[in-house]
């Protein structure tokens, strides 16, 4: 069973650094999809950022390109996600999620999330 545990979320002030964490167990993911989400309160679930575990391509979504990135470690079945110049709108909760197709780095529809791991930004 795939398990997906979030970590590295807290508090930081604009302007500031975090690195999140996703470790990832229970399956094989040398085709799949990884990516992180956020939703803030009374706002969707959004898209931020995808991985492909295989080649490495990524996708970002608007807000954040530029200063986040997303990265994967082979041996560690780890993906991170590292955010700069963070801003009081990119306080949410982040959920690390996996899907299944591989190429799908825009991640529309993930076959699995993990529980989640908040950020926030004081400004």
């Amino acid at each position: 069973q795939v398990q997906l545990v979030e970590s590295g979320g807290g508090l930081v002030q604009a302007g500031g650094s975090l690195r999140l964490s996703c470790a990832a167990s229970g399956g094989t993911f040398s085709g799949y999809a990884m990516g992180w989400f956020r939703q803030a309160p009374g706002k969707e679930r959004e898209f931020v950022a995808g991985i492909s575990w295989s080649t490495g391509s990524t996708d970002y979504a608007s807000s954040v390109k530029g200063r986040f990135t997303i990265t994967r470690d082979y041996a560690k079945n780890t993906v991170y996600l590292q955010m700069n110049s963070l801003k009081p709108e990119d306080t949410a909760a982040y959920y690390c999620a996996a899907d299944r197709r591989g190429g799908m780095t825009t991640m529309p529809d993930p076959d699995y999330w993990g529980q989640g791991t908040q950020v926030t930004v004081s400004s």
